[in-house]
């Protein structure tokens, strides 16, 4: 029988290297696989090139990997939520690839289903097809690195000549993800925005590790409520349903306004 369960969040991330690439899970503090991620912090892993929505905030979610410099690159489309990414991408300690949404989600997609590049509208006419955005500075203001100028074509769509700008797929050495239930073969489901990057990260990575908040048989779950089939996972681990989960910014109304 297949069983791709793991005993701990410290033992499903053991083997993943200095210098590894990840595909992380998550949309804004939604669906983080904390639990991985303190346990790669807590063995020490560094030198990781991320590719992730967002890199969490300061004290949560991939940011706590941040704060500990153990992130040399991130691959992101949202950056603005954490004050120590900036700080070091500014002073040149970070090197960022910054990429549309839309985009970034369909490179992953892409990666996990063999597909070498696809062309998108999505950045023609921009520094995104064009080259020239920052992607390290030298500590002194000026741009050490830039991204380069990528290949533009041009489509008939719908009677009309348009241009689109060619991006490559992403794969990664691992991928971590988090899911709100999964069997014992890696089949998973997704909690509402958790499913945002989670399934598309989990396909990027040659392995995939996944954190459950409930653990169940096979054939459990049924088959047309499979969000993503357990070919693209390789490993599971149980954090329960009471793992601390945290709201990016709370808004609420006042008594005047009920």
């Amino acid at each position: 029988m297949i069983d791709k369960t793991y005993p701990s969040a410290a033992e499903a991330v053991a083997d993943i290297p200095d210098g590894a690439s990840l595909a992380v899970g998550g949309f804004g503090l939604s669906g983080n696989p904390i639990a991985l991620i303190e346990a790669l912090l807590a063995q020490g892993t560094s030198d990781l090139s991320v590719v992730s929505n967002n890199c969490g905030v300061d004290d949560w979610g991939l940011g706590v990997l941040l704060r500990a410099k153990r992130i040399r690159k991130m691959t992101s489309s949202y950056v603005g939520e954490n004050k120590e990414f900036e700080r070091q991408f500014l002073s040149g300690e970070l090197e960022l690839e910054l990429t549309p949404q839309g985009t970034l989600a369909e490179k992953l997609r892409a990666g996990g289903s063999g597909i070498a590049a696809f062309y998108t509208q999505t950045g023609v006419g921009t520094q995104v097809s064009d080259g020239g955005l920052p992607q390290r500075y030298d500590g002194a203001g000026g741009i050490a690195l830039a991204s380069p100028a990528k290949d533009v074509r041009s489509f008939t769509v719908n009677g009309s000549q348009k241009d689109f700008v060619l991006e490559e797929a992403i794969s990664t050495d691992f991928s971590l993800v988090h899911a709100l239930r999964g069997d014992r073969h890696g089949n998973l489901v997704f909690n509402k925005a958790a499913r945002n990057f989670n399934p598309l990260a989990a396909m990027a990575g040659r392995v995939c590790i996944a954190q459950v908040e409930e653990l169940v048989e096979p054939g459990a779950i049924d088959p047309d409520a499979v969000h993503l089939p357990g070919v693209f996972v390789h490993r599971l681990v149980k954090v329960g349903t009471d793992i601390e989960k945290r709201i990016e910014r709370r808004t609420v109304r006042t008594e005047q306004e009920v």
